[in-house]
């Protein structure tokens, strides 16, 4: 039987698909892809600060 994994917040997902996304931006060469994947980054940072600023403040603090 498999097991399944661990559930990911979803601050935890966004930092994996950044995280993913600045090694992919690296290797890109200047142009429209690494444009792309710039703003890419750029949106996943925003989308993480409004979940910050959105979630009430019990929500966040460690258990």
């Amino acid at each position: 039987m498999r097991r399944r994994s661990e559930p990911h917040t979803f601050e935890q997902r966004l930092d994996a698909q950044r995280l993913r996304l600045e090694h992919e931006l690296a290797s890109l060469p200047a142009g429209v892809q690494r444009d792309s994947v710039a703003a890419r980054i750029e949106q996943l940072q925003t989308a993480a600060e409004m979940f910050e600023f959105l979630m009430p403040r019990e929500a966040l603090a460690p258990r």
